[in-house]
């Protein structure tokens, strides 16, 4: 499977089926880690979703005796430059002044150790928006990550770089986290699956944010399904634990759920939402209803209600810590010509935050998230616009130089239906599920109860069956 047509084959499949090819002989680990070499040289000038190549430790890897037996043997994979870390690759964060210090990862965390048990081999890193803060790839120090579906859009972010990577066939599958959206939203914005896992299914040992939750964005609901059997589990150290499942994942792709009753939302409160988000979301309830689901229509007053600066707040102390701790790693504070206007301008505002308030709107964020579960305990599952709009065009995206945080209500659009659910924990799936009359992505949104992963794979597999998007791919 040498030639460039058989590449062009790999490229194809799902990191279930390249894993397949490795387990029945017909191509080997090197074999697949060649053709993930061969388009990324071929497609990253026109996409910019790799930032850093390690193409010889990973051929290395592949043709080591001790590479691990795990489901994902021999599948080659992109980390993303945030989060999540293996030794011997550049630890960044989009900052151009770590870049410039040649700052690397110290070692393996929880995470990255477990997907090297999987089998994955890491070709390279992934871009990211500059300390993952925006829903949108275009930081100042690797440039902007251009959608495969659209070289002038966005792939979203934070996880653009392994989105549009994925989406473009350069790796099957790669390394996501989400702490807003950020895995979620570039599956929408690319065709792809993107989990956000419940609070404490998977390995958090470095403790960034309680919002943040790691896995990857694939080319299908059995890759994600078998990816989590794989990873989850918390560790002694992590600060949430679960209950281990009683069961295999990958066993719920074969499992017709009992009728469930689904609430449907599509009104963004005092936002408007584009109307292809909204014709996917009644397209996708009247399938489920036809499935034999109860569809519940509800409003959004709930999700969307209260004091709507609070997130805004603590993220702000957040990004101002975030930005401290690179200067940790440098072992020197940044100045702002180092810090790109629109983190730097959000730092800034978060030190004039006091301890008293920080406390004070964490408890107010805290009392907001027993409302919606308390609101969401009426369905099984709730189905809504993964974004609040379709791709929108990069140079759109930038945030203004005079007053950056003014495209902070366009982000906010962006990521409506997805922030929440970072804060109250519960898990939630992104599908591609429909398009635009131009052809772009278009995500639906699940969500389920804390700890209902199985629930969301078992409904997700059977839309993939209803709906199939593997012969969807951007032309490149």
């Amino acid at each position: 499977m040498t030639d460039s047509a058989a590449f062009a084959d790999l490229a194809s499949l799902d990191a279930t089926g390249q894993a397949d090819l490795v387990r029945s002989g017909a191509a080997s680990p090197l074999e697949l880690v060649d053709a993930s070499i061969e388009r990324i040289e071929r497609l990253n000038p026109s996409i910019n979703a790799v930032i850093h190549t390690d193409f010889e430790r990973a051929r290395e890897a592949a043709v080591a005796h001790d590479l691990a037996d795990g489901p994902f043997q021999g599948v080659p994979f992109l980390i993303k430059d945030i989060g999540t870390t293996q030794a011997g690759l550049p630890y960044w964060l989009g900052n151009q002044a770590l870049k410039q210090a040649g700052n690397m990862s110290a070692g393996d965390t929880e995470l990255g150790r477990r997907f090297r048990d999987a089998g994955l081999i890491t070709v390279g890193k992934s871009n990211l928006p500059e300390l993952g803060s925006c829903p949108t790839t275009q930081p100042l120090s690797c440039g902007a990550t251009n959608n495969p579906w659209d070289l002038e859009r966005s792939p979203a972010g934070s996880s653009g770089g392994a989105a549009a990577a994925v989406a473009s066939g350069m790796v099957p599958i790669a390394h996501a986290s989400d702490g807003g959206g950020s895995t979620r939203l570039p599956a929408a914005w690319n065709g792809l699956v993107g989990l956000k896992t419940t609070r404490g299914r998977v390995p958090n040992t470095h403790g960034v944010s309680r919002l943040l939750s790691e896995l990857v964005v694939s080319k299908s609901v059995r890759d994600t399904a078998t990816m989590l059997d794989a990873v989850e589990g918390a560790t002694d150290v992590d600060l949430f634990h679960l209950p281990r499942p009683d069961h295999p994942y990958v066993e719920d792709l074969e499992t017709m759920p009992l009728p469930l009753r689904i609430g449907v939302l599509t009104d963004g409160g005092t936002r408007t939402i584009d109307p292809d988000c909204v014709a996917g979301v009644l397209a996708t309830a009247t399938l489920l209803e036809s499935m034999g689901h109860e569809i519940v229509p509800v409003t959004g007053e709930t999700l969307f209600g209260g004091d709507t600066t609070l997130n805004g707040r603590l993220w702000m102390g957040g990004l101002t810590r975030r930005v401290d701790s690179m200067g940790e790693l440098l072992g020197r504070p940044l100045t702002e010509d180092e810090v790109e206007p629109y983190n730097w301008t959000a730092a800034q505002r978060g030190r004039s935050i006091t301890s008293s308030e920080w406390s004070a709107a964490q408890e107010q964020q805290q009392a907001w998230s027993v409302g919606v579960i308390e609101w969401m305990s009426q369905f099984d599952v709730l189905l809504t616009p993964t974004a609040g709009c379709p791709p929108l065009k990069t140079a759109d995206l930038w945030p203004p130089a005079d007053k950056p945080w003014k495209i902070a209500s366009t982000y906010a659009l962006i990521g409506l239906f997805t922030l929440p659910f970072n804060v109250t924990g519960q898990p939630a799936i992104s599908l591609p599920l429909y398009e635009t009359d131009a052809g772009l992505p278009v995500g639906i949104q699940m969500v389920a109860g804390m700890g209902r992963e199985d629930l969301l794979i078992q409904l997700s597999a059977r839309l993939e069956e209803a709906i199939p998007w593997a012969g969807r791919y951007p032309v490149l």
